[in-house]
């Protein structure tokens, strides 16, 4: 009975290092997916905001062929329509240049993620194997 509560005694730091292992990764994971969240938004704040935009250029558009038709209001609807073009022309241009910088900020984010999770991996797998080794050594003790 005193070898088998000693080979228990060796094998259950294991089951602890390795809860703690997964929980571990689990919290790295968390953190690289919240940081990624976190810089889409404004990206998706834009790209709805430019969609708007589209909307209100293409209803500015059947309003002026509406004002051309009954020859009413033409020049409004000419400057209504001018200003919503240059609203979503300029929405685009931001809309290029920050998807470039977000696909950036992602690869460099996802870069850094994955540098973290496999130095923590390397870090267990050291500490498994020092684990393992104690255990052999507390093994071949008893015999």
């Amino acid at each position: 009975m005193d070898a088998a509560s000693n080979r228990s005694r060796a094998i259950e730091p294991g089951r602890r290092a390795k809860k703690n292992q997964s929980e571990r990764r689990t919290a790295g994971c968390r953190r690289g997916m919240r940081g990624y969240k976190r810089s889409r938004a404004p990206v998706g704040d834009l790209l709805y905001r430019r969609a708007r935009s589209l909307s209100d250029y293409e209803n500015a558009n059947k309003a002026l062929d509406r004002a051309r038709m009954k020859n009413r209001d033409v020049k409004h609807a000419e400057a209504n329509q001018q200003r919503c073009c240059q609203k979503f022309e300029k929405l685009s241009e931001s809309a290029k240049q920050e998807l470039s910088d977000f696909k950036i900020r992602r690869v460099s984010a996802f870069r850094k993620n994955m540098i973290e999770m496999t130095e923590l991996e390397l870090k267990h797998a050291k500490a498994n194997l020092l684990l393992l080794r104690n255990c052999l050594s507390s093994l071949r003790g008893e015999q």
